[in-house]
């Protein structure tokens, strides 16, 4: 027996086990499991919403540090309204394009305001947690055009971005693409001016945290995954930020702040993709490539005089392309078999995979790109 959520009923299971009166007592000691679980779920998934919308903070610092003293106020507000514009409007109608089932595969035609939710599929708590992402997406935006827009066009703009920014470009065509890496959408943000499918990121994993893999050792399970994720994160914005930080020294002779703030976020949009299938020994190679990638897209930006005054086009859009690309080149097999479960396990070209996965990173790299510039 199924319920709501698609789970199976265990008190099929705990019935032969109870003796007497055994189906109700199954049946009570299931509910009580079911609804902690909803309750551990939903309480993750806000959790990592508040996380989320933490990046905020960095992005008003960081834009309020790249800008003139006298842009600074202005900045700060833009980020402000980007949270309280986008909350309004991926209510209303982003929200919906994104998930409002049933839809034609590209975008959602239901849901709108969230006249369908609570439901099985969704709960107040996914709502929060890609609005999150939808605001970052646009935060991303404000540091890329500072100083160059009038406040009341980039509100506008703003709002515009996260009602529509959850249309998915050519689905079909990343059918074989690891299921992190539609997080790359919000790294071409610079480019089209919208989130992308970014918020179309599947939480599914916070559902199962507590499942233990087929492993035969009790303490390795999905929480394994999680934390792996971290370490991989973690280690990726460390090598990044050293390498440009050594990098930019031997180029211009002098430390600055603000290539090693770029470079940690630049390793930190390559990882993305891979972050949970990934060993930490890659991660570091990951991020070292990702500061060479940022250094040489500056290097073109400022040949091709490309006016972007947080060098947001280069960080996103290039180290977040490297990010794709790495993942098939070392996404191991035996992470991708835990993680991706339900289909077939295509893993990195350099431990021992095939071509396959590295051609699938490679058409979603320039259908997105080709999308978003076509878009924007």
């Amino acid at each position: 027996m199924v319920n709501c959520a698609g789970e199976v009923n265990c008190a099929g299971d705990l019935a032969p086990l109870l003796g007497a009166n055994a189906t109700g007592a199954a049946d009570y000691i299931c509910n009580m499991f079911r609804d902690a679980s909803y309750a551990v779920d939903n309480t993750y998934l806000l959790f990592s919403a508040y996380l989320v919308f933490s990046m905020q903070l960095g992005f008003a610092m960081l834009c309020a540090g790249s800008v003139r003293a006298k842009n600074t106020m202005n900045i700060m507000l833009t980020n402000v309204l980007d949270a309280a514009t986008g909350g309004l409007f991926y209510y209303l109608f982003g929200f919906a394009f994104a998930f409002g089932s049933p839809s034609n595969g590209f975008i959602g035609r239901h849901n709108f305001a969230l006249g369908s939710t609570p439901s099985c599929s969704f709960d107040y708590s996914n709502f929060l947690y890609h609005w999150a992402f939808a605001i970052a997406a646009a935060g991303i935006t404000s540091g890329s055009i500072a100083e160059r827009t009038q406040f009341v066009a980039y509100l506008i703009y703003s709002s515009f971005l996260t009602a529509v920014s959850s249309i998915s470009p050519a689905p079909a065509l990343l059918f074989m693409s690891l299921e992190a890496s539609p997080v790359y959408g919000v790294h071409l943000l610079r480019d089209r001016g919208s989130a992308g499918s970014i918020i179309r990121v599947d939480p599914g994993s916070f559902n199962k945290i507590s499942i233990i893999y087929p492993s035969g050792e009790k303490y390795y399970g999905q929480w394994s995954a999680v934390g792996r994720t971290a370490v991989t994160t973690t280690l990726a914005g460390c090598t990044a930020a050293l390498t440009t930080l050594f990098g930019k020294r031997i180029l211009t002779g002098h430390w600055n702040v603000t290539d090693v703030c770029n470079g940690l976020l630049g390793g930190f949009a390559a990882i993305t993709s891979g972050c949970s299938v990934v060993e930490p020994w890659a991660a570091i190679i990951c991020g070292f490539v990702a500061a060479l990638v940022l250094i040489g897209c500056n290097k073109l930006a400022e040949k091709v005089k490309f006016d972007d005054p947080l060098e947001a086009a280069q960080l996103h859009g290039g180290c977040g392309a490297w990010g794709v690309l790495f993942t098939g080149l070392f996404a191991s097999e035996k992470y991708v078999r835990e993680v991706y479960s339900t289909r077939p396990a295509h893993y990195g070209l350099l431990v021992g995979g095939r071509w396959r996965l590295v051609a699938a990173q490679v058409v979603q790299i320039l259908v997105r790109y080709r999308f978003y510039i076509l878009d924007s």
